[in-house]
């Protein structure tokens, strides 16, 4: 399979997550977000090993407990902690440090060279996201900003460590294994510190449906198959996606303003996921020529 096919199916799963927000908001129920994370890891993740009938290793549980730590249950207790104590735009910046954090573990752990146009790579996507989303006057809650940092380095951590460690198993089975392993880890969070769960109405098992086949299971399996394709510079890159099509949902489905700067910003955006591919081959754009008269 070609290297534009890997990207365009892993590039797929930040898509698609950017339709959480608009899912969380309309069809779920508001106040339980750790329990709604459980709920959307752990069936979809059992579900999975039933199809794929395999438990991982023994000498693997360590690694994959680890990785689902990262990938979902440090990450999405976190991104709920910088949700609900910052804006959302300030929220969604701190998590675009994720790509130069990846760029910093890949050296440390997978000894990837730091190539100087991935670094601007990253830095243009940080600053498209600011301008998509970030609001003048802000508030800046400190332990919200740590919870944002928090979640970037979390996710960072998971997709290098996801690279380094690949068992010999499909993606589909990797995916199954962590995410059971990290909707486990998040039951107790979610029985400590939320209280029981109304009775689902039909608009909230869609929506649950919708983010355990869809937005975990399918994209998940995405994203791991990426990883192990892909340099992890560039996976990091694409996800700078999800904010892009999270404000574009927020635009056709909720009547959202689209402001000049905000298209600027995902314009910005979209730039620095191609940069970010140029970067992660080693391959520097090609300067003009002025072509004979």
């Amino acid at each position: 399979m070609s290297r534009s096919t890997d990207l365009f199916l892993t590039a797929l799963a930040p898509a698609i997550w950017g339709s959480t927000y608009y899912v969380t908001t309309e069809f779920l129920p508001q106040g339980y977000p750790v329990t709604l994370a459980v709920l959307r890891a752990l069936p979809a993740g059992l579900l999975l090993l039933l199809l794929v009938r395999q438990l991982p290793p023994r000498d693997w549980l360590g690694r994959v407990l680890l990785l689902g730590a990262f990938n979902f249950a440090i990450f999405w207790v976190l991104l709920f902690v910088a949700a609900y104590r910052l804006p959302g735009g300030v929220a969604a910046t701190l998590g675009a440090t994720q790509a130069l954090i990846v760029l910093g573990l890949a050296r440390l752990a997978l000894g990837n060279p730091v190539r100087p146009l991935s670094v601007l790579a990253a830095l243009t996507g940080l600053g498209g996201v600011a301008l998509l989303l970030l609001r003048p006057g802000a508030a800046l809650d400190p332990l919200g900003v740590a919870a944002g940092l928090g979640g970037a380095a979390s996710m960072a951590a998971g997709t290098v460590f996801s690279r380094k460690w690949q068992p010999p198993v499909p993606p589909l089975t990797f995916t199954a294994w962590q995410l059971t392993a990290g909707g486990l880890l998040l039951v107790p969070v979610a029985l400590l510190s939320e209280p029981a769960l109304p009775a689902p109405s039909a608009s909230n098992i869609g929506g649950m449906l919708y983010l355990g086949l869809i937005g975990a299971a399918l994209t998940y399996m995405l994203w791991f198959r990426g990883v192990a394709r892909i340099e992890p510079g560039a996976v990091a890159m694409l996800g700078m996606m999800s904010p892009v099509t999270a404000v574009l949902l927020g635009w056709v489905l909720l009547g959202q303003a689209l402001s000049p700067v905000q298209m600027a910003g995902a314009a910005t955006v979209l730039a620095s996921v191609w940069l970010g591919q140029r970067a992660a081959r080693g391959k520097l754009p090609r300067p003009l020529r002025a072509r004979p008269a």
